[in-house]
């Protein structure tokens, strides 16, 4: 089997990573049903990216300027 090459920035690393925890979250709770699991892992992709963009707006970076 090929092995899949895969290059993230560092930012979509880190929403891939909330992604992950927000998703593992779900099947923990018993959300994501047989057959449902692309349903919840985009749901968990848009969540995680809408929580890094309010962070984005919300919070200002040492290398931002005011």
């Amino acid at each position: 089997m090929a092995k899949a090459a895969l290059s993230l920035q560092p930012s979509e690393g880190i929403v891939a990573r909330m992604a992950a925890t927000i998703y593992a979250g779900y099947v923990t709770a018993g959300r994501v049903g047989e057959g449902q699991e692309k349903v919840w892992l985009q749901r968990s992709v848009q969540e995680a990216l809408a929580m890094a963009r309010l962070a984005d707006d919300l919070i200002l970076s040492d290398n931002e300027m005011s």
